[in-house]
């Protein structure tokens, strides 16, 4: 089998105090490279050279692997692949320009999958001009209450799916998981339409990109099966992260005050064992890790799978556009006050641009609180 050699765009600052504006994935990318024995780490760009340094000393790269402009690091290493761990605002011009190098064969890039829904459309399309293949870091479609729910799904454990109702975390940022999610559970179907709803009373900035307090959106795809997404003080409007729901069954996924996984049909609850893992962490095996989890290793191996094999990595920026239309179309939605149907047709970011135009005017953050 070979070996793939790796450079990191974006190491990022102390990866011991990760916020929402700087979450050094650079290292847990690295981190899940070093555990697996077909990839090297060669190089690292960083714009703050002190922080692709300190980068570098912990990931034993030579100090002619150390740049500051990646695209001299292109030039100079020519890596197999690289991973991009920027702000989405910049996902765009750094995937793009790994493409157009000519010398990457495949690029790993962090998730949101853009600041605009042209930008997220121009890196597919630049990557499958070039045959560079393009994977994003949804890493939470291996954990084990997704596998197990998926599995049970394709065992027919509830008959056929009609509805995914999401109850976790946000519309954008997290959004990038749970309709990533929603969607590998439905069999990759692309939706049809988006119909949608928020509020932004409260400032909230996170990766240098605005997030809505509370959404309520609605979903169908081209199946016929729906997705429902409740954030912010809404969540609470399912009992569980996620409940899939079925002809003959329910499948709950992170049950409030109950298991992390349940299945429920025929009048009766059960608890799958998912062993000790939950949404966001697995226990880790063998080698202890500093910065990493077996949720990364496990992304990792399959972007780098699908490069040895030359098939469809699960990652894939295709399936990555599917979720990014919903999202952006959600956005939209809230922008006309009308249902959207695909294929979307904007190149914005719809909440972005309310903010600016004044449409919603959130009040600022406090110091106090932008420094906590």
């Amino acid at each position: 089998m070979s070996q793939f050699t790796v450079a990191i765009v974006g190491t990022g600052p102390d990866p011991t105090n990760p916020t929402v504006e700087g979450f050094a994935m650079g290292y847990r990318h690295a981190e899940a490279y070093r555990n697996n024995d077909h990839c090297r780490v060669v190089a690292c760009a960083d714009i703050v050279r002190e922080n692709a340094e300190a980068f570098a000393g912990e990931f034993d790269i030579d100090d002619d692997g150390i740049f500051e402009d990646y695209t001299e690091m292109l030039e100079t290493v020519e890596p197999d692949l690289v991973s991009v761990t920027v702000p989405p605002s910049i996902h765009e011009e750094i995937v793009v320009g790994c493409a157009d190098s000519g010398v990457v064969d495949a690029v790993h890039c962090e998730k949101p999958m853009a600041h605009t829904f042209a930008s997220a459309t121009r890196m597919v399309e630049a990557c499958n001009e070039r045959d560079v293949q393009l994977t994003f870091n949804r890493q939470r479609r291996f954990g084990r209450p997704f596998t197990e729910a998926n599995r049970l799904l394709d065992e027919g454990a509830i008959g056929d799916l009609e509805r995914v109702e999401i109850g976790w975390g946000d519309f954008f940022d997290t959004g990038a998981h749970t309709v990533d999610l929603a969607g590998m559970f439905n069999d990759e179907h692309p939706a049809e339409w988006v119909i949608a709803q928020l509020d932004y009373r409260e400032e909230d900035i996170r990766f240098g990109a605005h997030q809505e307090n509370q959404m309520w959106a609605q979903w169908r795809y081209d199946n016929g099966v729906h997705g429902v997404m409740a954030t912010g003080e809404s969540a609470s409007l399912t009992d569980a992260a996620f409940v899939l729901r079925g002809t003959e069954g329910t499948i709950r996924i992170d049950v409030e005050d109950g298991p992390m996984l349940e299945l429920s049909r025929d009048g009766t609850c059960e608890e799958v064992d998912v062993g000790e893992e939950n949404m966001h962490w697995a226990p880790s095996s063998g080698n202890e890790d500093r910065f990493g989890s077996p949720f990364q290793d496990r992304s990792i191996s399959n972007a780098v799978d699908a490069l040895q094999t030359g098939e469809t990595s699960q990652l894939s920026g295709e399936h990555g556009l599917k979720t990014a239309e919903i999202l952006f179309g959600g956005y939209e939605s809230v922008r006309r006050r009308a249902r959207v149907d695909f294929p979307l047709e904007i190149d914005d970011n719809p909440l972005e641009e309310m903010v600016d135009s004044g449409a919603l005017t959130p009040a600022p953050e406090s110091s106090d609180r932008r420094n906590n």
